[in-house]
């Protein structure tokens, strides 16, 4: 079964290639495409039922043993990570076929856009997957450099301005990244997570907190927390549709993956909780507020990306089984819900026109499939029962008031006012785009939204309302895969030979 792990990172890279070769068949690239992610998702899938049965599934990259070799570790929170990736990538790339040329444009290379989505996606299986540090900084670099190309697509004026944006803070954050990297070798001889969460232990008090600080700096950057997150609303929304929303939906979560990841394993104890709670709550507070003032679906989106980050850091900062499960579930469902309304944007911006709500409205009744796909994930997202929203921002706060502590407490009421907020302004999008009379760029020609389109669309919506039906497993899933991370040793044991420092 260990011959499986590779895959994920494997079959993408293989067919970026391939439809690198095939840039003038366009078809055949769409073939490759969509084969490569439903493969993918196939062997996330089989790599999930394993750890949750036997434990982390790991492989040693060339026969070299930890923690000399490369290791790549498929535990239940990995696992569970590639599955929700991998379909929402396969969902999202579904909807970029049916668009075409589209938002992209003649002047669009599209040839070039299905290879680097498929690096994109082997950039985020394997920062997933990775057993250690530097191997994690290589994924995320594939996935950066992927993202670079992706995001200044079409070469406009408007994408190449925020394009840059995004790429000096992204190489800002990678420089961070290594040097800590790089301190963290010199201080303790290796990079291997297993082995590092036994010599990290054993460092003076003082070179343990400036590790970890350092770490938590730069994936705070790639995770948009607040105050590291004004890059992130000017950016995504310029970019392609396709594009937006699986970026919206994953890079920022790669970024909390890595928070989740090394807060538990390398350094245990909770003791820069406190830190973590001030700042996922300032995340909440201020993404929504700035949610609330925005005129244009994109941005509005974009900022309650940000906010709802903060749900899943609050997790991280409680420091407990049921805080680390709800976070877990709440990144689950962050990805997919989010990126469903990115893709509903992109609907809208396709049939109407425009995405400024002063310009649009009557949609509910030009195009009430459209209304249908934009309400259910909106409501979603703002944590209406019975939905997984609902569920996750539940099982969250139930932690927080469990710890029965006031700084805990304070970050339950600030996540009760940011999920009212966010109601507040799904509504207000609802009320404004889709129930008002028809405004200027509603009273444009219809189109007709292509049905690849759509159907990718209704997947998304439909895996939304799955995570509802299976919400019972999915927390056990993840309270199992908390209870892992807070232990350590399934996953040191796993990795490491018998004795091994």
């Amino acid at each position: 079964m260990s011959q499986l792990v590779p895959l994920p990172v494997v079959v993408p890279l293989l067919g970026a290639a391939l439809t690198l070769l095939l840039a003038r068949w366009p078809g055949l690239q769409r073939v490759v495409s969509v084969t490569c992610l439903t493969v993918t998702l196939a062997v996330a899938v089989v790599l999930l039922v394993q750890a949750y049965r036997h434990g982390p599934v790991v492989v040693q990259v060339g026969g070299w043993p930890a923690p000399v070799g490369i290791v790549l570790v498929a535990d239940q929170l990995a696992a569970l990570m590639v599955v929700v990736s991998s379909a929402v990538t396969l969902c999202v790339l579904l909807y970029s076929v049916g668009q075409g040329q589209g938002d992209f444009g003649e002047t669009v290379p599209v040839t070039i856009y299905h290879p680097t989505y498929l690096v994109l996606t082997a950039g985020v299986t394997n920062a997933f997957l990775a057993g250690d540090l530097f191997n994690l900084f290589v994924g995320f670099e594939i996935l950066l450099a992927a993202s670079f190309v992706l995001i200044t697509l079409g070469g406009t004026e408007t994408r190449i301005r925020t394009g840059s944006t995004y790429v000096v803070v992204s190489i800002l954050s990678s420089m961070i990244f290594l040097a800590s990297v790089g301190l963290v070798y010199a201080a303790t001889g290796t990079l291997n997570m297993a082995q590092l969460a036994h010599r990290l232990d054993a460092l003076p008090d003082g070179v343990r907190l400036m590790l970890q600080l350092m770490l938590l700096l730069a994936f705070g950057i790639k995770a948009a927390v607040f105050p590291l997150s004004a890059w992130l609303p000017d950016s995504y929304p310029t970019a392609p549709a396709p594009v937006t929303a699986v970026f919206a939906g994953l890079l920022t979560k790669v970024g909390v993956y890595a928070i989740i990841r090394t807060e538990t394993l390398l350094f245990p104890g909770g003791h820069l909780s406190g830190l973590l709670m001030v700042v996922a709550g300032l995340t909440m507070v201020v993404g929504i507020l700035g949610a609330v003032a925005q005129s244009d679906m994109k941005r509005l989106f974009s900022f309650t990306l940000v906010s709802h980050i903060g749900y899943m850091i609050f997790g991280v900062g409680l420091s407990t089984v049921a805080g680390l499960s709800g976070a877990i579930f709440y990144v689950v469902h962050h990805i997919t819900i989010q990126t469903t309304l990115f893709l509903v944007a992109g609907l809208v911006e396709e049939r109407a026109g425009s995405t400024d709500l002063r310009r649009i409205g009557g949609l509910a009744r030009a195009a009430p499939l459209l209304g249908v796909l934009f309400f259910v994930p909106a409501m979603n997202l703002a944590g209406v029962p019975p939905f997984s929203g609902f569920l996750g921002k539940l099982g969250l706060l139930q932690a927080g008031v469990a710890a029965g502590e006031p700084l805990p407490g304070v970050l339950v009421a600030a996540g009760t006012v940011t999920s009212l907020l966010t109601l507040y302004v799904a509504s207000r999008v609802w009320n404004i785009a889709f129930w008002r009379a028809p405004q200027l760029a509603t009273a444009a020609p219809v189109v007709r939204l292509p049905g690849l389109m759509v159907g990718a669309t209704i997947a998304l919506v439909g895996l939304g309302l799955a995570l509802t039906v299976v919400a019972g497993p999915l927390f056990d899933v993840t309270a199992d895969a908390a209870a892992d991370l807070r232990e350590r040793t399934p996953y040191i044991r796993s990795v490491l030979p018998a004795g091994a420092p």
